[in-house]
């Protein structure tokens, strides 16, 4: 007797070769599968994801306490922070409507300027005799604390909806996506031992090689937390510009672009930064190409683009590659001895491409932490 290609009478038989008793073993297995084969690898994935949502929230609530034992220690506020602590971590940005596209960009940036200026005043209620080095410090630490915050939300939100309606399929993309969240989740506890020394970190190579290139010279202010400086390099005029330093700060790098050019207009930019390398990559390693190297959620890269643009000036990178957890922790020997190869090519850029009695803007992206100019 055979049923689906499989004779019976031989699986049944008493022969040497297979007995009732073997048949069970493997086919029942097989019928367990197919029964309940989801419900089996729903509960494995979730006991993985669970266990990396535990080392999550250890991370959320470390940083947390980092962060208000440091507001303790060193603004020793005459009130509790935690309460408006743990409120922040709260706070929601609403992106402006873009239905009709003309016009975002400067929605966008007045909505994500007037974010980091609210939180700027919150940091400095804390106390009122705190500087500018300590309210930037601070707020970075806020704002990595409130990414780990948010990122436990959201794994928790997707794993837990899967849970309650037994959805395979809902958990596999959380599944695949855990090792990069983790990654970037202990890239976030690991920056805070930086930003709380004031260390330079992986990011912050840009503006260590043009803060090299800067000393010396008489620095004025260009924009808010952003400064510059004139130079010169073979018969060429060079202006240098970076965030002020050594505070935790990006400045803005598109507002002081469009005054330098509305004083002295340059013939090229070159701007150096940090850039996310490739699996295989070596960290450290230095690479040239075209555009503008920054950045964020892009309303600097639209407004420096939008005046080179209009000026018709070319824009020229060069880019330190590194992985997600080098840009943000303490910056790496490899990554710092980088500087003089990028200051190098940069120099080589300008010969390439102007001609003596020309004029170059170096502009240095990147979080200026503890990096002076």
């Amino acid at each position: 007797m055979e049923f689906l290609g499989i004779n019976l009478d031989k699986l049944f038989s008493s022969g040497d070769n297979s007995n009732p008793l073997m048949w069970l073993v493997w086919i029942v297995p097989i019928i367990i599968f197919m029964l309940y084969g989801q419900r089996i690898q729903l509960q494995i994935t979730s006991s993985e994801i669970s266990k990396s949502m535990e080392k999550l929230k250890t991370f959320k609530e470390e940083t947390r306490k980092e962060l208000v034992e440091y507001i303790k220690t060193t603004l020793k506020p005459t009130t509790d922070p935690i309460p408006k602590i743990d409120r922040f971590f709260e706070y929601f940005t609403i992106m402006p409507v873009d239905m009709d596209p003309s016009g975002i960009v400067p929605k966008v940036r007045h909505i994500m300027r007037s974010r980091e200026d609210y939180t700027r005043l919150q940091v400095k209620a804390f106390s009122s005799d705190i500087n500018s080095l300590e309210t930037s410090k601070i707020v970075n630490i806020l704002e990595a604390a409130t990414a780990l915050h948010l990122l436990y939300k959201i794994v928790r939100h997707l794993y837990l909806t899967a849970k309650k309606q037994n959805n395979f399929p809902l958990i596999l993309p959380l599944q695949m996506m855990m090792p990069f969240i983790m990654e970037e989740a202990e890239a976030l506890k690991t920056a805070v031992s930086a930003f709380k020394d004031g260390q330079p970190i992986g990011d912050g190579i840009g503006p260590m090689v043009i803060g090299k290139m800067m000393l010396g010279t008489e620095k004025k202010t260009a924009a808010f937390e952003t400064v510059w400086s004139h130079s010169e390099y073979e018969g060429r005029k060079i202006y240098l510009m970076k965030a002020e330093g050594p505070a935790a700060t990006v400045g803005r790098p598109g507002d002081a672009l469009e005054r330098i050019i509305s004083e002295s207009k340059p013939d090229i930019i070159v701007m150096v930064d940090a850039a996310l390398k490739l699996e295989g990559e070596e960290s450290g390693s230095v690479a040239q190409g075209f555009g503008a190297a920054i950045g964020g959620i892009g309303t600097d890269r639209y407004q420096i683009e939008e005046v080179a643009t209009k000026h018709k000036i070319p824009i020229y990178a060069i880019v330190i590659k590194q992985s997600i957890k080098e840009a943000i922790a303490l910056m790496k020997k490899e990554i710092a001895d980088s500087a003089e190869k990028v200051t190098a090519q940069v120099q080589e850029m300008i010969r390439e491409n102007t001609k003596i009695g020309q004029s170059v803007l170096i502009i240095g992206v990147g979080n200026t932490l503890g990096v002076s100019q």
